[in-house]
C-alpha cells in the first residue's frame, strides 16, 4: 500500500497561517522566530551588507521575503541582496546573495536543499552562518556549481562583481 502525499502549490501557500517555506510541493514549517543571536547577527549582516552596496540605487538588501522560484517551490531566506527586481510580493528572480543564518532544527534544509535549489537557480553567492561557532561559509558559483570561498570568523568578505 502507497501513501498519498498531497502537493501544494503558491496559492495553497498564501493562504496558511504561519511561517513556512514550499519545496517541490511539500510544505516545510519554518522555526518558531529566531532566538536574539539569529537577530542580533541578521542586523550586522544586513548593516554591512547596505554598506557595500550604498552607492547602488537598483540592489537593496531585504530580510526575509518570500523567493518564488516556481509555482511548488517558495523559500524564505533569512537575507537577500537583490538588484533591478520587479517583483512586489516576493522575489521573481535569483538575488545576488543569500544568507542563512543556521539553527539546528533548519540545518539540514539550509545545507542541502536550499543548497541545491540556489545552486541550480544560479544565486552567485551562498552564505551559511553559524551563530554557535561565530562562523560563516560562503560559496561562490561558478561554471561547475558552488565553489567554497572558505570559512570566515572575524575576516571580512567583499563579494565581486556586486
Amino acid at each position: 500500500m502507497s501513501a498519498v502525499v498531497e502537493l501544494y502549490t503558491y496559492d495553497d501557500y498564501v493562504k496558511w497561517e504561519g511561517d513556512w517555506e514550499l519545496i517541490d510541493g511539500r510544505p516545510l514549517a519554518m522555526a518558531p522566530a529566531p532566538v536574539r543571536k539569529h537577530q542580533s547577527l541578521a542586523s550586522e549582516l544586513i548593516f554591512r551588507l547596505k554598506e557595500q552596496i550604498q552607492e547602488c540605487e537598483e540592489c537593496e538588501v531585504l530580510p526575509e521575503i518570500d523567493y518564488k522560484i516556481s509555482e511548488d517551490t517558495i523559500l524564505r531566506p533569512d537575507i537577500v541582496l537583490t538588484c533591478d527586481e520587479t517583483g512586489e510580493a516576493y522575489l521573481v528572480k535569483a538575488p545576488l546573495v543569500v544568507i542563512e543564518i543556521i539553527s539546528k532544527s533548519t540545518a539540514k534544509r539550509d545545507e542541502k536543499y536550499k543548497y541545491e535549489i540556489y545552486e541550480e537557480e544560479k544565486v552567485p553567492y551562498y552564505v551559511l552562518v553559524y551563530p554557535d561557532d561565530l562562523k560563516a561559509k560562503i560559496f561562490k558559483l561558478t561554471s561547475k556549481g558552488y565553489d567554497k570561498e572558505g570559512d570566515f570568523t572575524v575576516e571580512k568578505y567583499h563579494f565581486k562583481d556586486i
